[in-house]
């Protein structure tokens, strides 16, 4: 056991009749310190020994390491701690410049399209490998439906408030009011015809035909005012509605009461499933067919975005320490977390290559410098043999 804690106590050991159990008690054997033996041992055992028979040293024997399971783990050893040391890892990232070389890298062109292209694949057979009802079951339970169980009429109306106070919905009125200008330029007849069908039975055709003018033209200069004046009243009206509806949300309770009924209306109408499921769809659709499209505004967009990020990273040294720091701490802790399941690797190998294979790997290796010290040991072993038989002759 001694040689097992302590290795270097002894140059190898000599043991006769080692006492693997007492008699008859085979279950207590004394082998758990085997597997950590360095130390050459050899062991004389008799055929007949109460305390192990030679099938049980025989197996015993097993769990002595080989000189070379001893070679492996140590290799494995001197590698986990020298080479993958979190210091040595640390520096060797730090001399390398790991973010200013990904920048450097990125800021080109046809690399940021290669990324870009790599990451749209991956993002594609995402997409493919995702099912649609599947999907929408999920925003349906984890998006949908506790969104809509909660009350959003406070909310809702603290954000129309604010919307209405800052004119932003007046860009939203005067795409309607263009639209409807629009409309009705395109449509004389139509307008025209509603108002002549609608014209008393007893009026003479003209007499309509001019009525149903002088409407359209009213209709035409109405949404002609309304796009152009800001101040029109129509527009301050629809103001007044939606500030007072912003107020209802958020004070009244009949109104609120009346938005959670809508949103229950929502949750229980079995379309609203097949709504989420279409409109997941139509999403994915869009997604697979902007990602596969080179030319697209969203491929042209992501490599744009990678080449502009990687011209940074080139640049800016700040960023270039942050991430070289980010990376630094995060090899670090790998390093220290599966330094020792990585070296495995190495006595793990060792371990399956028979006594003959891992002398000729070695063989082959230093095969150089063995065969040197062959050569020079034998001529110099020679040179002293005959300067030896010299002497003796001489003196004799």
């Amino acid at each position: 056991m001694l040689a097992a804690s302590d290795p270097g106590l002894v140059e190898g050991l000599l043991l006769l009749s080692y006492p693997l159990h007492p008699p008859k008690r085979r279950e207590e054997m004394r082998t758990a310190h085997f597997p950590s033996l360095r130390t050459p041992v050899l062991f004389v055992h008799g055929t007949s020994d109460g305390f192990g028979t030679i099938a049980e040293m025989e197996e015993a024997l097993k769990l002595i390491p080989t000189r070379k399971d001893a070679l492996g783990r140590s290799l494995q050893d001197f590698v986990a701690s020298n080479f993958l040391a979190p210091d040595v890892v640390r520096g060797r990232i730090a001399a390398v410049g790991v973010a200013r070389r990904t920048g450097t890298w990125l800021a080109d062109t046809g690399h940021a399209e290669r990324v870009g292209a790599e990451i749209a694949g991956i993002a594609r057979g995402l997409l493919q490998v995702l099912q649609d009802d599947r999907v929408a079951a999920l925003l349906e339970q984890v998006v949908l439906r506790p969104m809509l169980a909660r009350p959003w009429a406070p909310s809702g109306g603290r954000l129309l408030e604010h919307i209405v106070a800052e004119g932003a919905h007046h860009k939203l009125v005067d795409i309607v009011a263009a639209e409807v200008q629009a409309w009705l330029e395109r449509h004389e007849d139509v307008v025209t015809a509603l108002v002549r069908d609608r014209a008393p039975a007893w009026t003479p055709a003209w007499v309509d035909e001019r009525v149903s003018r002088r409407a359209y033209l009213e209709m035409l200069r109405w949404a002609s005012d309304v796009r152009n004046d800001p101040r029109h009243r129509v527009r301050l009206a629809l103001d007044d509605v939606l500030v007072g509806f912003a107020k209802d949300l958020q004070s009244d309770p009949i109104m609120q009461e009346r938005a959670m009924e809508l949103q229950q209306r929502i949750l229980d109408n079995p379309g609203s499933r097949d709504a989420v499921e279409a409109l997941w769809t139509t999403i994915r659709g869009v997604l697979e067919e902007a990602t596969r499209d080179e030319s697209s505004d969203l491929r042209r967009r992501m490599v744009a975005g990678i080449a502009s990020f990687g011209a940074r990273l080139a640049a800016d040294a700040e960023l270039q320490r942050t991430i070289d720091g980010y990376v630094q701490d995060a090899a670090g802790h790998l390093v220290t977390s599966y330094r020792d399941e990585v070296a495995t690797v190495i006595s793990e190998t060792i371990q399956r290559w028979d006594g003959e294979e891992a002398s000729r790997r070695i063989e082959l290796l230093a095969g150089r410098d063995l065969q040197f010290i062959r050569i020079n040991g034998t001529v110099v072993g020679g040179l002293v043999g005959i300067l030896i038989y010299a002497l003796t002759v001489l003196a004799g």
